[in-house]
């Protein structure tokens, strides 16, 4: 036999306007419950799942979705929507289309903090010398 689990949450009945002190869970949000990323369903376009793609990185890069608050979920989905919009523009310039260059700055900026927020920070990679990559074999293609 199921049985419903319920959860307090704090919101108002639309008719009394009066807190309910508890809601089924099987009345959450598809995206609440983690079944859609969207309220409405974008489709299977080349942007929604670029989308996925890059919120699944970040989200990995912090240690995977359970170890995230809903907080950095919150921010993470916000970092992945700024990346696919500076992508866009970046698409439009390689085109040789003109762009907001104002606009794709703000982005660019506010996507830095926002994976600051995140604390993803920048790890250096120690650089090679000529000597290492050849000793260890990576000195490229071949003959």
């Amino acid at each position: 036999m199921d049985t419903i689990v319920k959860q307090p949450v704090a919101c108002r009945g639309p008719a009394t306007n009066q807190l309910r002190p508890e809601q089924n869970i099987t009345r959450r949000s598809a995206v609440t419950n983690g079944k859609r990323l969207h309220v409405v369903t974008p489709g299977d376009t080349a942007w929604s799942r670029r989308f996925r793609d890059i919120l699944s990185q970040i989200i990995d890069d912090q240690g995977g979705a359970d170890t995230m608050s809903e907080g950095q979920r919150q921010l993470a989905r916000r970092a992945a929507t700024i990346s696919i919009a500076c992508e866009h523009m970046e698409g439009e310039a390689a085109a040789g289309r003109p762009i907001d260059l104002d606009a794709y700055g703000q982005l660019t900026d506010r996507l830095g903090r926002t994976l600051q927020r995140l604390g993803l920070k920048r790890v250096r990679r120690e650089a090679l010398t000529l000597g290492q990559i050849l000793q260890h074999g990576q000195g490229g293609p071949g003959p």
